[in-house]
């Protein structure tokens, strides 16, 4: 029996099973609500990739700046010395 996995009436029964626990009225407004935190889900692990994606790449402006400025210390600290 449980060498098979699970076979079509397996997932008939569970049907069944869902359908008399939660009623065929509701079913609907627990898929929407579903699909609805699915989306909030997709979207938001979207944001933190970008976010991510961000971070690990930082502009080349700031990479310019920073080198220059790490330049004039360098330049600064040999002149005072």
């Amino acid at each position: 029996m449980l060498r098979n996995g699970l076979e079509p009436w397996h997932l008939l029964i569970v049907a069944i099973v869902i359908i008399v626990l939660f009623g065929s009225k509701r079913l609907p407004d627990a898929a929407r609500a579903v699909g609805k935190s699915m989306r909030i889900l997709k979207s938001e692990t979207k944001a933190m990739k970008e976010e991510g994606e961000g971070a690990a790449h930082p502009a080349p402006s700031a990479q310019a700046s920073s080198a220059q400025a790490s330049s004039a210390q360098a330049s600064s600290a040999q002149a005072s010395s």
